[in-house]
């Protein structure tokens, strides 16, 4: 997933209203920003291979300490830990540290039976959701729309930049989405390692326009300090 993932941290927003939304986009997208560092590094590796799946080209050879669930779990408690120490928000804490790990289970519904359990065992899953282009298109599209509603519904912009930046990203995360699926692959691996590390610009960029935003809905009481 792609789109889908950042559905995971818009929505968010509604549960961790005081954490800033680059934060709450870079917790369910961790993996994916881990990734290319493990494949630059030599350390995981994937092939390109059109016609792997119907959505994607991509063969994910081996991605254990990105991707596997045992380490989803550990990247996630260090990253609702390392935002706990800086933030004392506990709240955000802990919806941070289950995003991470929702990367891990929106993956295996989509992948072919390749997302690993564990570091070093074999065992893997996949619901093979990538076979079909048009459910895969269709999932990700309403969780992302619903999102967005979502954020817009519980934010308000404070200047032009809260709106059009936000709006942009929108645009742009869509327009994005859509020329991976009906583009040509990455013309090389090593490419597409270092290509990998530009998925930080959305990051960046939610944490941009989420400072133009305030939140207007959610409920104080339940608010876990």
């Amino acid at each position: 997933m792609f789109i889908g993932h950042m559905a995971v941290g818009f929505a968010s927003k509604r549960a961790a209203p005081n954490a800033g939304l680059g934060v709450l986009m870079a917790a369910p997208m961790a993996l994916d920003l881990l990734w290319p560092l493990f494949l630059v590094t030599g350390l995981e590796k994937v092939q390109i291979d059109p016609g792997n799946t119907a959505f994607t080209p991509l063969d994910f050879i081996s991605y254990p300490y990105s991707h596997s669930l045992t380490m989803s779990a550990l990247w996630g408690a260090l990253f609702g830990f390392a935002y706990w120490t800086f933030t004392r928000y506990a709240r955000g804490a802990v919806v941070l540290s289950f995003t991470v790990i929702s990367h891990w289970i929106l993956d295996a519904i989509t992948h072919k039976p390749d997302m690993p359990l564990t570091v070093t065992g074999p065992a893997k899953l996949g619901l093979g959701l990538w076979n079909s282009i048009s459910v895969t298109i269709t999932l990700e599209a309403v969780l992302f729309a619903s999102s967005v509603w979502l954020y817009n519904y519980i934010t308000t912009p404070r200047d032009r930049v809260g709106r059009n930046a936000f709006w942009g990203f929108v645009a742009f995360s869509v327009i994005s989405y859509l020329s991976n699926v009906f583009g040509p692959p990455p013309p090389s691996e090593d490419f597409l390692a270092k290509f990998a590390f530009s998925i930080w610009i959305f990051v960046i960029w939610a944490w941009w326009f989420d400072r133009h935003r305030s939140v207007r809905v959610y409920d104080h009481a339940s608010e876990i300090e």
